[in-house]
């Protein structure tokens, strides 16, 4: 089951038994009851029964894995329905042979805040070495692979849907160096969160990569970590591509939110504490590189955004654009660490009311907008951090110029449209 780009293009991204499996079983589920409930539109209810990748790879006896040393890249959202860790299961089963666990930002435990992660120690639970991936890349990411003894690499994180969540670059730096180790790369797929029904958003321009954004991805990608990981291969690891293998869903729909799928919400960071703060990601994360707290220290991040100084014109201004799906709170707010910690601010809070047709990209750009109109204190953060979220100077430079909303999204239309004609290559699920 080993990819090549040849292969994959001839193949349209199917690969081995068990993603041709999927394939088949993926429609097959389509007359299963998707509720309303909520006011949420598509998934809100009863759902269709989803097999992850993992399930399907327990359920097949692991034979993708016989005879293999493996090691395990993932999190603690790497978890079964029944709230097990795959690495504690895999570890009590005598028909796998795990040898060493990845952890990635946060750390395999996830005690780490953002920016952190938990070094090198060996599992209390499994006493297996668990070994820290994060800002290795290359060579050095390569040379840990080599030192733990594995011949085949497993990745299992939840991911949340937008370009700057690291856990993609995670598997796209893991890729790259497991084909310079000599490794075989296998992929279990999980649900995006928000739905895998289109990408938005700019397309990040290479000068522009970092950590937060590798490749020319959109902001808010629509896909899954085992179609990424074949457009990965396929589009950026090309002229060394990694020894993949995929193992995707059953039961999974392209228009499902994450509660139609049945699992259980492992938080994949520690402000990502719902599917709700998924939702909204893509765009309030750009206050990221502005000098108002985006809701970090807060049980609600992402969606309460504000800083001292604001009132309630800029809820008011914010509502007055009329953007579709999502109404905008007065909201007064204490974070309890990061930006503004322990002191009282104004600002917003995102209500999405309808998730069919919200758009976090432009509501991002939106509240932006918005945000400099009526409040004299906004500013960029001085290392212009926010370049490296959106992936261009564009976005701030053309908000500083005065552009509105639609300016500045229909900026983007022509890169966007060029990565979503790649991006149709790699979907595996309809």
């Amino acid at each position: 089951m080993s990819l090549t780009r040849r292969g994959l293009l001839a193949a349209g991204g199917a690969v081995g038994a068990l993603a041709a499996t999927a394939a088949s079983a993926g429609p097959a589920a389509a007359g299963a009851p998707h509720g309303n409930g909520n006011g949420h539109g598509h998934g809100g209810g009863g759902h269709r029964e989803l097999l992850t990748g993992f399930d399907r790879l327990s359920a097949d006896g692991y034979a993708l894995l016989k005879g293999r040393r493996v090691g395990v890249v993932t999190n603690p959202t790497g978890v079964t329905s029944d709230v097990r860790h795959i690495v504690d299961v895999m570890h009590a089963d005598r028909r796998v042979n795990l040898t060493a666990v990845f952890g990635p930002e946060h750390g395999f435990r996830g005690t780490a805040q953002a920016g952190g992660s938990e070094g090198r120690y060996d599992d209390p639970a499994t006493g297996l070495p668990v070994y820290d991936t994060y800002l290795k890349s290359g060579q050095p990411l390569a040379d840990v692979f080599s030192a733990s003894g594995v011949d085949t690499i497993v990745f299992d994180i939840q991911d949340a849907g937008a370009r700057f969540y690291t856990y993609i670059w995670t598997l796209y730096d893991c890729m790259e160096a497991a084909a310079l180790a000599g490794k075989r790369f296998v992929v279990l797929d999980r649900p995006n969160p928000v739905s895998g029904r289109a990408a938005l958003g700019p397309v990040l321009d290479p000068a522009f990569g970092t950590f937060v954004g590798r490749r020319e991805i959109a902001q808010a990608h629509g896909m899954t970590v085992t179609e990424l990981a074949l457009l990965f291969n396929g589009e950026f690891l090309a002229d060394r591509p990694a020894e993949l293998e995929i193992v995707k869903m059953s039961g999974w729909s392209r228009s499902d939110f994450f509660d139609a799928s049945g699992l259980p919400w492992v938080p994949p960071s520690p402000n990502m504490p719902t599917p709700d703060t998924a939702l909204v990601y893509s765009g309030t994360c750009l206050f990221e590189g502005t000098n108002l707290s985006e809701g970090r220290g807060t049980t609600r991040p992402f969606e309460l955004i504000g800083a001292e100084g604001i009132d309630h014109t800029w809820a008011a201004a914010a509502n007055a654009l009329g953007l579709p799906g999502v109404a905008f709170r007065e909201a007064y707010f204490a974070p309890t660490f990061s930006k503004f910690e322990g002191r009282t601010v104004g600002g917003v809070q995102v209500h999405v009311q309808d998730r069919e047709v919200f758009d976090p990209v432009r509501t991002g750009i939106a509240l932006l907008i918005t945000a400099k109109q009526t409040w004299s204190g906004f500013a960029w953060r001085p290392d212009n951090w926010i370049d490296k979220l959106t992936g261009n100077t564009r976005v701030r430079t053309m908000i500083d110029a005065g552009a509105d909303t639609d300016e500045v999204v229909g900026a983007w239309a022509k890169d966007l449209a060029a990565f979503r004609a790649v991006r149709k290559r790699y979907l595996q699920y309809r």
